[in-house]
């Protein structure tokens, strides 16, 4: 029998400083070392707080991946005594939660799905994942699609720097069109800066010195300004992120007020703490303006909302994973039903030519019409057997598996996908 196992590190269980050790760094070369250990099939599932190994395997031996985990990590065996694994239905049930984002630090979180897809990709590309594997992840990102769309689990940022971006989309037209300004380097400006990124905006950063912004920007993207010339100038830009410790107001009124009108107005987003922008700015015509606290709210709104609809996914996925246990049994009959069809097709391919012979010149047409019969009567008398074969196969019924090997004589040669 077929077996899905799941062999996994997480944020959940250590710390992310030891998780790092986990990471297989070369995976084309880790897949070949899978590969060797006895895995039919794996996929290598890994992000900043996860490591996961996905495998086919006709054995439950969780002992070989961990034997190959350690040789491609330089890590010991006994350096896996604790990790966390799963089987079949579990593994599976597993698998969908890491779709929707049940899994993730924050609920919901959006790229996951993304790096799941990517991660079967890459074993297709190595030549590591095989039909059942293929068929599972397809199955699963299709699923946890369907279910982010439908709850909308994935709706409504849930960290300071994602909710800012967002509130920006919605209140400036085109905003790929726009200048962003990013002020500050720190935690806060770098969750901004990565929300930026992951959707496209280009974007500058000012910090006390040039050489701040450039090392932030070498690392998170956006081109650096100088700060000095940021403080007289706010009006080159059109959305404000001010994500700063400093204990005075770094964006003053008069520095805004005295300005020249820019077109279309400007957003201003005080992410700092203390506040570093006057909050008599937001009375300015055409300056729009949110402090953290507001941003704040929304964020721990968005967080409620998706943690209330964590029991109904759960509930959905449950309902799902029978689904995917049918489609992984089917796939144990697609051999011996090939073979069977295969072997069936070469004999009528064998009687048409006997027949064909025996007629003498048959013209093009006779050839077709006599071909297409034999085909049709081979579909109509096979289909159900093969059906019920099928079946079968997705209840786990054994005994009719192994009696329909014996009766078309099928020697077990393996999937192909």
């Amino acid at each position: 029998m077929t077996h899905i196992l799941n062999a996994r590190v997480t944020f959940r269980t250590m710390p992310l400083h030891i998780l790092e050790r986990y990471i297989i760094k070369d995976q084309m070369a880790a897949y070949t070392t899978f590969q060797k250990c006895g895995v039919d099939e794996c996929v290598i599932v890994q992000t900043c707080n996860r490591v996961e190994l996905f495998c086919k395997s006709s054995e439950s031996d969780y002992a070989r991946i961990t034997e190959a985990w350690a040789k491609v990590t330089d890590l010991k065996e006994e350096d896996f005594k604790d990790i966390q694994t799963a089987e079949d239905a579990a593994a599976m049930h597993h698998l969908l939660k890491l779709t929707v984002g049940l899994d993730s630090m924050v609920v919901g979180e959006e790229q996951i799905l993304g790096q799941i897809k990517e991660s079967i990709s890459h074993a297709r590309t190595a030549k590591a994942s095989g039909i059942h594997l293929n068929t599972l992840f397809d199955k699963a990102a299709r699923l946890g699609t369907r279910i982010r769309n439908s709850t909308g689990i994935g709706k409504g940022g849930v960290s300071v720097g994602s909710m800012a971006v967002k509130l920006a989309e919605e209140s400036i037209n085109n905003l790929k069109n726009k200048k962003i300004l990013i002020i500050g380097t720190g935690e806060v400006a770098t969750l901004v800066a990565k929300s930026l990124v992951r959707r496209g905006y280009d974007f500058f950063a000012a910090s006390r010195t040039l050489r701040r912004a450039t090392a932030f920007c070498n690392k998170m993207g956006g081109t650096p300004v100088e700060f000095h010339g940021v403080l007289k100038n706010f009006n080159m830009y059109d959305v404000l992120f001010v994500a700063t410790t400093a204990p005075f107001f770094l964006v003053a009124y008069d520095a805004v007020t005295n300005l020249p009108h820019k077109d279309g107005g400007m957003m201003i987003l005080d992410l700092s703490n203390p506040r570093a922008v006057d909050e008599r700015i937001a009375h300015i015509s055409g300056i729009k303006m949110m402090n953290l606290d507001q941003i704040g709210e929304m964020v721990e709104r968005n967080i409620r909302d998706r943690n209330n609809k964590i029991k109904d996914i759960e509930r959905v996925i449950s309902e799902e994973v029978p689904s995917l246990e049918a489609s992984m049994h089917r796939l144990e009959a697609e051999p011996l039903v090939n073979e069977a069809f295969r072997n069936m097709g070469d004999v009528c391919d064998r009687e048409l030519a006997r027949a064909l012979q025996m007629l003498g010149e048959a013209d093009e047409r006779t050839t077709r019409i006599m071909s297409d019969m034999s085909r049709a009567i081979l579909e109509g008398v096979a289909s159900t057997p093969m059906n019920n074969i099928r079946r079968a196969s997705e209840q786990g019924d054994k005994e009719m598996l192994e009696a329909a090997s014996k009766i078309f004589d099928y020697s077990g040669s393996p999937i192909s996908d």
